[in-house]
């Protein structure tokens, strides 16, 4: 190899004017389609009240949420930038009505591998930190401003809760008589958004932001942390499936909500195989392995049908659902992640160090992994 030049960065120059400039005006594009995505969705989410205090409330919840992601995109792009790594602006995902914040988040793509850990590490880590920056004085502020209600007087979704989640609502939040909740305001709930999408990156697994900080601190031991923490969302989906069943036969309901427990732990399983699916896109197509098409033909239908299913539906549809399940699962067995999770690992780094001060914040990065979690994030 050529000696390296060390007035020269250590990665390629970013791209050219032009080239950035067609980036940053496809990505203006998007956040304005966003923008107005995430505006519909929470404007039509609440049909009974007046047509001023709805505009209010999805003004209050746009600007909360795309505030948060905002903040999560930036925080790795600026980071990214410190270190010379080149990388896009972030391109925001509009999903209007399909998605209950009207959007799929943000992403931002590196032409680059990173090559240090101090690198990796400050560049995922400063995502998470710099939207819990915004998002928890906002959830503070929200929950301090949300009404209590009598239970069962509304119907709709219930959000998952957390330790973190659980402390902010014993400083901020209402009191809550018994048999009484509360009902999040527009900027409260848009923060729990911002935890539940903070809760997801911070997994530690694959390159999801947890993965790259999970592997600047334990470097390749992170590759078999993150095959088990990618097997534990499968576990978790079956947990949650068996605890509501077990709950409803102690309290000789039967079998009938078994729908509802599905829906709220179907959450797991889709992140399972989305995960899968990311993981197969880094590498070259192989047609022994179990493909992509196959595995979101597999959860679309299985989403399907389990919406279908959710009350009074027929034994038999339930029976297809699992032989459906069985058949998926036999599959990423012999073809897929669960034979062969390589896909998941990690890409090296050039170098083996992380500074004392770095370890610190990877420490504390996790450490709000664990304090954002939440089992069930939804349930009806």
């Amino acid at each position: 190899m050529p000696p390296s030049d060390p007035n020269l960065p250590s990665s390629p120059a970013p791209s050219t004017a032009t080239s950035d400039r067609l980036d940053w005006r496809r990505s203006g594009l998007l956040f304005a389609a966003t923008v107005l995505s995430v505006f519909v969705t929470s404007f039509a989410s609440d049909p009974g009240e007046h047509l001023r205090a709805r505009a209010l409330g999805a003004f209050e919840f746009t600007a909360t949420i795309l505030g948060i992601l905002l903040a999560h995109e930036f925080g790795h792009y600026i980071a990214a930038r410190l270190h010379r790594v080149p990388v896009s602006p972030p391109y925001f995902i509009p999903l209007p009505m399909l998605s209950p914040f009207g959007t799929m988040g943000a992403v931002i793509r590196m032409r680059d591998r990173i090559a240090t850990r101090n690198a990796l590490l400050d560049i995922g880590a400063a995502g998470p930190l710099a939207g819990l920056v915004l998002a928890i004085p906002l959830y503070a502020w929200g929950i301090a401003h949300s009404k209590v209600i009598a239970i069962g007087s509304t119907d709709g979704w219930q959000v998952g809760t957390s330790v973190l989640i659980k402390v902010l609502d014993g400083l901020f939040g209402p009191h809550v008589p018994p048999g009484h909740d509360i009902s999040l305001s527009p900027m409260a709930f848009a923060a729990w958004a911002g935890f539940f999408v903070t809760m997801i990156n911070l997994l530690p697994l694959g390159q999801l932001d947890g993965g790259h900080v999970a592997f600047a601190l334990f470097g390749k031991r992170q590759n078999t942390i993150g095959k088990w923490v990618h097997r534990a969302m499968l576990a978790a989906f079956f947990a949650a499936i068996l605890t509501g069943v077990g709950r409803d036969l102690r309290a000789h309901r039967g079998l009938w909500q078994v729908g509802g427990h599905v829906q709220a732990a179907l959450f797991w399983l889709m992140w399972f195989e989305v995960q899968a699916v990311l993981a197969a896109l880094t590498r070259p197509p192989d047609k022994a392995r179990l493909s992509n098409s196959t595995r979101l033909v597999a959860v679309v239908g299985l989403a399907v049908l389990a919406s279908l299913g959710q009350k009074n539906a027929p034994a038999t549809l339930w029976v297809c659902w699992f032989v459906g399940l069985a058949a998926l699962l036999g599959m990423e067995l012999k073809f897929g992640i669960l034979g062969d999770a390589s896909p998941l690992e990690h890409p090296p780094t050039n170098d083996h160090t992380l500074s004392p001060a770095r370890k610190v914040v990877a420490a504390v990065t996790l450490l709000l992994f664990v304090l954002l979690f939440m089992p069930t994030p939804m349930s009806v």
